[in-house]
């Protein structure tokens, strides 16, 4: 009796995984989605090549104005970084915030505002400038608040080793 009872499991499996492969190889294939697109690798190297040809910036090529940083440092606000393992490799994110508007991230080399450029950033600031001068802004994260310490008070009922 049991023999049967197994067989009849054993072929109850079989039967059931024909139906389902042959569903699956009968059934016509799903069609791509009209919004889908193809990928291509052939411009997988996209950037601003000017900044890996050109000379670096000469220190005195663009005077900036006092007021004019001293006006933008206090549009923007700087909420957070992501920077990169050492400062030589370029590239990281920084969390903006300008004119109380929500933050968006901004990576090294994308405009800020207008022809302000984000030129560089490091584990607690950034600096903000022309594309083709040096920094006129330089924001720092606020600093970490001092964390909480405290003593725990003792639970009702028990004693200190030390009084028994």
């Amino acid at each position: 009796m049991t023999a049967r009872v197994f067989a009849f499991l054993l072929w109850d499996g079989v039967a059931a995984s024909l139906a389902y492969w042959g569903l699956r190889w009968l059934a016509p294939p799903t069609g791509v989605p009209p919004q889908a697109g193809t990928v291509s690798l052939g411009r997988a190297a996209q950037g601003d090549l000017r900044k890996l040809l050109a000379a670096p910036a000469q220190a005195g090529a663009v005077a900036a104005e006092p007021s004019a940083a001293a006006a933008l440092s206090g549009r923007l606000r700087l909420l957070g970084v992501v920077a990169p393992r050492q400062p030589a490799d370029g590239g990281g994110l920084a969390l903006l915030s300008l004119d109380g508007k929500p933050p968006r991230a901004v990576r090294a080399g994308a405009a800020v505002d207008g022809n302000l450029v984000l030129l560089s950033i490091t584990q607690r600031s950034v600096e903000i400038g022309p594309a083709s001068g040096p920094a006129t802004v330089r924001l720092d994260l606020p600093a970490l608040p001092a964390p909480a310490t405290g003593t725990l008070a003792a639970a009702p009922g028990l004693t200190d080793p030390a009084e028994r």
